[in-house]
């Protein structure tokens, strides 16, 4: 028998690779506009091409490892996303940095679920699986508030590159721990592909995304946006009936019946809704209101990393002893009255002390919320199938990062656009008030070169105005934000239950070693 504390770094190192690579690239953005002269629209791409195809193959890959093996897929994983970065890396246009980090998606898509499902294999008995699906979760948070570290301090240090470069390393050592010390693991009942489910499943999640994605440009009730939200929910359908017939299907769509399945499931939608809306609105705060660097805004969110780890591995075990439905609402509620104090105290000038207070409570709620919905989700679903119910949980977290953004990016827009149009000074050139009105960040550059031109006053009243809007924007993205919030931690109490309804049936022998370790 393999060592299990061995088994889990291997399993956690992969995952960290994955959900750093998430934020990581954001930081770089300005450094490819000046070298590989990207549009708003490539750079745009530069991030959702990883997300969109990483949420279309979440389900296909998350499937297929359980019929042909876990360990397998999250190898093969590893190696795309390492080959990717590394190609990424050494790329002179943005189209083709484009097609990396679709490939680089594809890779994420592979490695991710079957990190989960194989915790899931090898920690059988609820207590230990609770503990080590609490680290996963801390590591996954940590690594996305640390995305901006790292890639901040690369970026001061060498080019947008070396942010690609650097993950090939990673994912060779991570693959290595994996071959050495992860066994076996797969489905002993698989059947054949359904492949009906596969491609239903892959289409409605590429359309659903991409069209979260380009809503808030073309805006929500515009015919486009409305088409696609239609047809994702006609492939919905479609995609139900197909594996509600099928005798062997990728996903069976009962298991939405089981409040712990898919109560945890909104519960985790609605964490990452707020964390993804947190980091775009804080990002912004910290570099252009306050002036931070991206190093120094990274090294700022340190208090949520720390915070996320300690709530989720604390979160998993009390779940175990208080019950699943007291802590994720508890978390839940953390995390409301998080943007609520955000909303009610934001300033240009408000004490960094203040703002790491703020920013703990929002880490313990999401690590209270998330890491105990996972045990719940993967609690409630057999282990042959694991890898599929993995792949369920990283779907609901995807799309809520991917809503929360757009939807909060939208509000925080259009009150931004509003606020600026009502108070910026009627001196300002038509010109460069279109391109203030783009973002806070326009806004600013437009004010230094105002200034540069002979015209200091009016160069600080624009930027004034800009902060102002921002803030204002960023106050009512808070509140909607903690809405979203309240929402769910009402909605957890009314569904989630406490415990499982009964002891999940202990697999025969044959099954566990089939199935677990090889």
């Amino acid at each position: 028998m393999r060592s299990k504390p061995m088994i889990l770094v291997a399993l956690l190192l992969a995952a960290f690779l994955v959900n750093l690579e998430t934020t990581m690239v954001n930081v770089a953005l300005p450094a490819m506009v000046r070298e590989l002269h990207a549009t708003t629209t490539q750079l745009q791409w530069v991030v959702d091409a990883y997300n969109l195809v990483f949420a279309a193959l979440l389900l296909t890959f998350g499937s297929l490892s359980d019929r042909f093996g876990r360990k397998g897929m999250l190898l093969a994983g590893l190696a795309v996303i390492g080959g990717a970065s590394l190609a990424g890396g050494f790329t002179t246009t943005a189209a083709q940095l484009i097609a990396a980090r679709a490939v680089m998606g594809l890779g994420a898509a592979m490695t991710f679920p079957a990190t989960l499902s194989l915790i899931s294999n090898v920690f059988t008995e609820r207590r230990e699986r609770a503990r080590a699906i609490g680290l996963w979760g801390a590591v996954g948070g940590v690594a996305i508030a640390m995305g901006p570290i790292v890639g901040g301090w690369l970026l001061e240090r060498y080019s947008w590159a070396a942010i690609f470069i650097a993950m090939a390393p990673v994912a060779a050592v991570a693959a290595t721990g994996v071959a050495l010390a992860v066994p076996t693991s797969k489905d002993p009942d698989a059947a054949a592909p359904d492949i009906p489910g596969l491609v239903l499943s892959s289409a409605t999640m590429a359309l659903l995304v991409f069209t979260i994605i380009e809503a808030p440009t073309y805006g929500w009730a515009a015919a486009r946006s409305v088409a696609g939200f239609a047809v994702s929910a006609v492939l919905l359908a479609a995609f139900i009936v197909a594996e509600r017939r099928a005798a062997h299907p990728m996903l069976d769509v009962r298991l939405f019946r089981n409040m712990r399945f898919s109560a945890a499931s909104g519960a985790v939608a609605v964490s990452f809704f707020t964390l993804f809306g947190f980091i775009f609105l804080m990002a912004q705060y910290f570099q252009f209101v306050r002036g931070y660097s991206p190093l120094s805004t990274g090294v700022r969110l340190l208090p949520v990393a720390l915070s996320v780890g300690a709530g989720s591995v604390a979160g998993t075990q009390l779940a175990v002893r208080a019950g699943t439905k007291l802590v994720v609402t508890a978390g839940m509620v953390a995390m409301a009255g998080f943007y609520v104090w955000v909303a009610v105290t934001t300033s240009a000038t408000l004490s960094y002390g203040i703002i790491a207070a703020q920013m703990v409570v929002y880490g313990l709620g999401l690590g209270l919320t998330s890491a105990p919905a996972t045990e719940s989700i993967m609690g409630a679903i057999s282990r042959a199938k694991a890898g599929v119910g993995s792949a369920v949980n990283d779907s609901t977290r995807l799309v809520g990062g991917t809503l929360g953004v757009a939807v909060i990016g939208s509000v925080y827009a259009s009150v931004y656009g509003s606020r600026l149009a009502s108070t910026m000074p009627t001196s300002v050139p038509g010109r460069v008030a279109a391109i203030a009105h783009q973002s806070v960040g326009a806004a600013y550059l437009a004010a230094g070169k105002i200034a540069a031109l002979g015209h200091p006053a009016l160069g600080l009243a624009l930027q004034h105005a800009a902060a102002n809007a921002f803030l204002r924007g960023l106050t009512v993205g808070a509140l909607v934000a903690g809405a979203v919030a309240a929402a769910g931690a009402l909605l957890a109490v009314l569904f989630l239950p406490a415990q499982p309804a009964q002891p999940a049936v202990r697999p025969t022998q044959a099954q566990s070693q089939t199935a677990t370790v090889h």
